[in-house]
């Protein structure tokens, strides 16, 4: 199941890009809010998909009631989706202050590179240390949150996917900077992610992927400047 969601999510994803590139090259043409909202959901859920594959197979293995398990992915991707309509908010409010591109990225380097300073040093933070291991240990959390029934599978959902929000809520901010509908980085930060759950990287790898997103956010800062 999980993996016609998260195809399905892809396919939208691109096809809704398509669409949006389309409109936004129209001269003197800006997204509405609701178009803006529609489009950062699917993308976060299809972003998150494959970062919901772990917990979503265990879960249906525990729970052996597809409609729970269904619940549970709703209630996980329905969160994302949730972050996705908060973060189309902000670009929106960005696009009315005309701080966002035709191509949807920021257009003052000074702040496209605050905002990667921002996401580079979270990397670091003992509390998304602190949701990392939590995301890496589904295990843990199904044995200690359970919840019988799909009322309680989607509450799991919701609840496991916070540790995931504050895993990698800022990360998103990339797309800020790359384009809100680049796939290329979509993708890029979709793998990263799922890296991070499932393979025994540790702190070093998430503290050199800080480091870098900080250092070209210093870059641009300072290029802006000189």
């Amino acid at each position: 199941m999980i993996a016609v969601v998260g195809l399905l999510a892809w396919a939208w994803f691109v096809q809704v890009g398509r669409d949006m590139s389309m409109h936004m090259a129209m001269p003197g043409m800006q997204m509405g809010v609701g178009a803006l909202a529609l489009m950062w959901a699917v993308m976060m859920a299809a972003m998150m998909a494959p970062a919901a594959a772990p917990s979503y197979l265990l879960h249906a293995r525990m729970a052996r009631r597809p409609f729970a398990s269904a619940a549970y992915l709703a209630g996980y991707l329905g969160a994302w989706c949730t972050v996705g309509v908060a973060y189309a908010l902000a670009q929106w409010a960005l696009q009315r202050a005309g701080l966002m591109t035709a191509d949807m990225r920021l257009a003052s380097s000074p702040l496209a590179g605050a905002l990667l300073v921002a996401a580079g040093s979270w990397q670091w933070s003992p509390l998304k240390a602190s949701c990392v291991a939590r995301c890496r240990s589904p295990l843990g959390f199904m044995m200690t949150a359970w919840r019988d029934g799909a009322a309680g599978a989607l509450a799991m959902g919701l609840r496991y996917a916070l540790w995931c929000v504050g895993c990698c809520g800022l990360l998103m901010l990339v797309l800020f900077v790359a384009g809100a509908m680049s796939f290329a980085w979509a993708a890029a930060i979709s793998v990263y992610v799922l890296a991070e759950r499932v393979l025994p990287l540790g702190r070093g790898f998430d503290r050199a992927v800080g480091t870098a997103l900080a250092a070209c956010g210093a870059w641009l800062i300072a290029a802006a400047f000189v």
